[in-house]
């Protein structure tokens, strides 16, 4: 018997159909994948089975959630299955959450509205759920707001808030993206535990078909509002029939890493040295002073002209705090920071700031909405003072992102998510900069368009001679773009050396944790990945070409 069924489901917006006769079907404790590009209709799937769908949008077709027709369901009695039987995981915690409520009341939300819970009885639930989720209560209390939390915690807590009435099918929006390795393998472990041990059913719509492969018991491939594919997960990833989905897993394929071919000079690029950042903790007593969090201890790296270095760990490693202190946004109470040989700080006169370049992971929230493309891709001219031609330095930089000179007169919401990145990069290379970092810069993106961006940043390396500094936790993606990794844990630099012997061979606890919480494609864990006539074209292909940008 099927848990949720979906029998021909189109969505249509105004004259513009989204999704097209769509057929699903969810069993009691299954596991359904759900992949796709940016665009391609998950997302309004998930939308319409919860009842969410846009103002103005018509709705054909099936949806039966144990019995019942959910699309003749009047509001009051979808809003009483929300958050009780049903449950979701939006993609983006920040605006999922209540900005004025606290974690530990969000959390228990759902079980004073559904259960009538007294908030006492709530909020001991909502502490349990937290700690699965990995926010335990030494550090994380409940009486902690979402922006005085990481992005990766902020998804914890959206989690737990979506898992704490015990749903009997819950919807995960890429649930995982903005969460390292090792938080993510243990998120991923938690869902698995549910499903089995509670029968609940889970849609899992993820753009990473290694977590696809982990997760999941069936995969259903998206394209342009259809089905394209559907089967048995080792089938669909291991021998795919439709172009698409082999060209999904095409893009998922990325190089093994790249030589070292930087010659260290007399000065490096950046020098951090020593660096030391801790802040303060909510009060918890009313005397005595605030105790304090050492969220960067005695740093110290180099980057060279030309080098590529990542800076990879888990979240609150201290990886953002060293960032900001690197880009002259935070204050550092011990140590030093040079660029090109000048000290950073964040009092720095404005135009010894230009060689250094930032993309910042969300590229919708980075930009002001308001303002054209071409106002945006100029902003970095605020240090250094505007030129005369500045109009057609913004078309050279929007052609070297390979976007049309047109773009300039465009809002930033007239273009897809890769598309926003694109820009990001041309902000970023306007001001000719010698280093740029990228702070997760990809980690958003579906796998094709990902594909593109580091195409495009392999190529933009190769004519302008840019150093990286790489800060993800994708590792795949870091082997992928770069010749040296750094490992941080608990505000130190735990292992260094270069990208693909440090993740072949790692020597520390915290990095060889990361690399076995990889997720890995079904090529690798025995899958015929050549069947059906399908192979694996060179991946390093994938870095030194961009594809196509999609419709």
């Amino acid at each position: 018997m099927s848990l949720l069924s979906i029998e021909e489901l189109s969505v249509i917006l105004g004259a513009h159909r989204v999704l097209d006769r769509v057929s699903l079907r969810v069993a009691p404790g299954e596991v359904l994948a759900l992949v796709g590009e940016s665009g391609s209709g998950k997302s309004m799937t998930s939308l319409a089975v919860m009842g969410l769908l846009p103002e103005g949008a018509r709705c054909e077709g099936r949806i039966r959630f144990e019995g019942q027709e959910l699309t003749a369901l009047s509001e009051d009695r979808m809003c009483a299955l929300r958050g009780d039987r049903l449950g979701m995981i939006f993609q983006e915690p920040m605006t999922a959450l209540d900005p004025l409520m606290r974690i530990g009341d969000q959390v228990a939300e759902t079980l004073r509205l559904h259960r009538k819970m007294p908030r006492a009885a709530a909020l001991a639930v909502a502490r349990e759920r937290l700690d699965r989720v990995g926010l335990g209560a030494e550090r994380f209390a409940l009486s902690l707001y979402p922006h005085e939390l990481s992005g990766g915690q902020r998804q914890r807590v959206a989690i737990a808030g979506a898992i704490a009435a015990g749903p009997k099918l819950l919807i995960a929006d890429e649930p995982t993206t903005a969460l390292d390795v090792v938080t993510q393998a243990g998120v991923l472990d938690l869902l698995s535990g549910l499903v089995r041990d509670e029968g609940m059913g889970l849609i899992l719509i993820t753009h990473d078909l290694a977590v696809a492969a982990r997760m999941a018991g069936r995969v259903a491939v998206m394209q342009s509002g259809k089905i394209v594919e559907e089967g048995p997960t080792g089938r669909v990833l291991g021998a795919p029939v439709h172009p698409y989905t082999k060209a999904l897993i095409a893009a998922s394929v990325l190089p093994e890493g790249l030589p070292a071919r930087v010659a260290p000079k007399a000065e490096p690029l950046l020098s951090v040295t020593g660096v030391r950042r801790s802040y303060a903790l909510p009060r918890r007593r009313i005397f005595g002073p605030a105790e304090r969090v050492t969220a960067v201890d005695g740093v110290s790296l180099s980057l060279a002209e030309g080098e590529a270095v990542g800076l990879v760990g888990s979240s609150g490693c201290g990886k953002s705090t060293l960032t900001r202190a690197i880009l002259g946004l935070d204050r550092i109470e011990a140590g030093e920071i040079r660029l090109a040989g000048t000290r950073v700080w964040p009092g720095m006169a404005n135009p010894a700031r230009a060689p250094m370049q930032v993309v910042f992971q969300d590229p919708f929230g980075s930009f002001d909405p308001r303002r054209r493309v071409a106002d945006l891709v100029a902003e970095p001219f605020h240090l250094t003072g505007r030129p005369a031609d500045w109009r057609s330095r913004v078309e050279v930089a929007l052609s070297e992102v390979g976007l049309p000179a047109e773009a300039a007169g465009r809002y930033i919401h007239e273009f897809s998510g890769g598309q926003r990145q694109r820009i990001a990069i041309a902000r970023a290379l306007i001001a000719r900069p010698r280093l740029i970092v990228l702070d997760e810069a990809v980690s958003a993106l579906d796998v094709q368009v990902r594909a593109q961006v580091l195409a495009l940043l392999g190529r933009l390396r190769e004519k302008q001679g840019l150093a990286y500094l790489f800060i993800s936790h994708d590792l795949g993606v870091v082997r992928a773009v770069t010749e040296r990794c750094l490992v941080m844990d608990a505000g130190r630099i735990v292992e260094e050396g270069p990208t693909a012997a440090l993740f072949d061979a790692p020597r520390h606890p915290v990095t060889q944790a990361l690399v076995r919480a990889v997720p890995r494609l079904p090529a690798t864990d025995g899958f015929a990945a050549s069947a059906g006539g399908f192979a694996p074209p060179d991946p390093r292909r994938i870095f030194v070409e961009s594809r196509k940008e999609q419709a």
